[in-house]
């Protein structure tokens, strides 16, 4: 039987659920955004000019909910297409609005990951970021080898 305090892949999937979740509540409550519509922001403040396809890349988040997202924050006025060359292709950027929301967000993002961490040390702090890029980039041999 497997024991879920124990397998790792379940215990990240869980801390995962449960942390999106609460982001989620939170953000839509004081900002009117969900966790998606949030990662899109951070992704187009780190990267301008990104498209959905792009931002799905980098996030592995599901290409049909980035683009009903990519659909609510224009409708905000939180996102533009300053170069639309056609809908499969469209260019995001941060609206003036959106780099406000963006920034509130981002100070309470901030937050929430320091009393996240607050348990742990600077130096527990720093192996744990270590190991989880480490795990991350070893997603994708694991995932390869389970196909064959």
């Amino acid at each position: 039987m497997l024991d879920m305090t124990r397998y790792v892949p379940g215990l990240i999937n869980h801390l995962s659920n449960k942390l999106s979740r609460g982001a989620s509540a939170l953000y839509r409550e004081r900002f009117g955004i969900g966790i998606i519509e949030w990662r899109i922001l951070a992704q187009l403040a780190i990267s301008p000019g990104s498209t959905a396809r792009s931002i799905c890349e980098r996030t592995a988040l599901d290409k049909s909910a980035v683009s009903r997202s990519f659909g609510v924050l224009c409708a905000r006025g939180l996102i533009a297409f300053p170069e639309a060359t056609g809908r499969r292709e469209q260019f995001a950027t941060l609206t003036a609005g959106g780099r406000r929301v963006h920034d509130r967000v981002m100070r309470l993002a901030l937050q929430r990951e320091e009393r996240f961490l607050a348990p742990l040390s600077s130096a527990e702090r720093r192996t744990l970021v270590g190991l989880l890029n480490r795990l991350y980039e070893n997603v994708d041999a694991v995932n390869e080898r389970g196909r064959a």
